[in-house]
């Protein structure tokens, strides 16, 4: 199939730190280039991929300090995939709805792969007016706010199964990975650290709008023994710092759409405690890949039970669900439906 791509142009694809979707895209599309197909990948210039890239903008966005306006950026992309969307057998969007109206309009088939949470009372309206945009979800919750739009399929996120090099072996410290924000809840990372005795590593970015959180509730927490902040961690040096844990804390307080941190754990071998809010029940496997808790009493039991787990076990959950080669599957079978949908009305002309 003739496939295009469309990133966000806010990192590059891969990112060269945190970024989830611009990561997912990156794993599907070499991995759909792998299976044999023809794949146009619009993104950032300083992307790297083995398909055909359309560059956009000459960096990641978030990256350039001269870039005030992001939306201009994304409006130039979508002049450019609409220009060439004949030459497609389908397009696949990954910018949330801002394809919307010229999508409506374009006669090749498409699908929205929505990265993140739905629950905002704004977006009602948006998706109400827009119900025949073809959508895949990361998760079955993340679709509870808007349970009439047009979900094709519920599409898990996948990484490639060599990524990460795991570690059998369980390590001496809790980690942290992924973004300060009061949703994400570091404070309650380090709370449960504190109170099971365990060191606890911070790996994480922070975002312009999460610095004034950062700096009033996390960075007075940061001043113990055994809590230490990183930042941000390229992918090299994630796959130590998760492989060499004990165990991934994820304590999150909002309805998580998916969770990629969890399964590049689950990759490394090491198991998660997480809250049990949105995506959580769904991706974790409840005493295998580690455990789901409620509370503040039932993580820190939680972090006493890790060393209880057969890692291996949970290497194997991420073999058998998580790998980008199932997702690549699921996804060419939605594009290969959705592409002959479209085609079926001319045939029988």
């Amino acid at each position: 199939m003739k496939i295009a791509q469309v990133a966000p142009l806010f990192e590059s694809v891969p990112p060269k730190l945190y970024g989830g979707t611009e990561r997912i895209v990156s794993y599907l599309t070499e991995e759909l280039v792998r299976m044999g197909h023809e794949v146009t990948l619009f993104a950032s210039m300083d992307s790297v991929t083995r398909a055909r890239l359309e560059g956009v903008c000459p960096g990641a966005l978030r990256l350039d300090p001269l870039v005030k306006d992001p939306l201009a950026h994304h409006v130039l992309m979508l002049e450019r995939v609409f220009s060439m969307a004949d030459s497609f057998d389908l397009v696949h969007f990954h910018i949330d709805y801002i394809h919307f109206p010229m999508a409506r309009r374009m006669n090749t088939a498409h699908v929205t792969t929505l990265h993140g949470r739905l629950d905002l009372p704004d977006l009602k309206p948006l998706y109400r007016e827009f119900k025949d945009m073809p959508l895949v979800s990361i998760s079955n919750d993340q679709r509870g706010p808007l349970p009439w739009a047009n979900w094709k399929a519920t599409i898990y996120h996948g990484l490639p199964e060599d990524l990460y090099r795991p570690s059998f072996k369980p390590g001496k410290y809790l980690a942290f990975l992924g973004r300060i924000s009061p949703e994400k809840r570091p404070d309650r990372a380090i709370e449960i650290a504190k109170r099971a005795g365990i060191p606890l590593r911070i790996a994480a970015k922070i975002d312009q709008a999460d610095r004034a959180y950062f700096e009033d509730k996390i960075r007075p927490l940061l001043n113990h023994p055994l809590i230490e902040f990183i930042g941000e961690v390229s992918d090299s040096e994630k796959n130590d710092f998760l492989a060499r844990a004990l165990g991934l804390l994820f304590p999150i307080d909002w309805p998580e759409p998916f969770g990629l941190v969890m399964i590049e754990s689950m990759a490394c071998a090491t198991p998660v405690i997480a809250y049990g809010m949105g995506s959580v029940p769904e991706v974790m496997t409840e005493g295998v890949t580690g455990f789901i808790v409620t509370n503040m009493d039932q993580a820190v039991n939680a972090v006493k039970r890790l060393w209880s787990l057969d890692r291996q076990a949970c290497r194997r959950i991420f073999e058998k669900r998580f790998t980008s080669k199932r997702m690549a599957r699921d996804y060419v079978k939605l594009y290969q439906n959705l592409a002959y949908a479209r085609l079926r009305p001319r045939l029988a002309a």
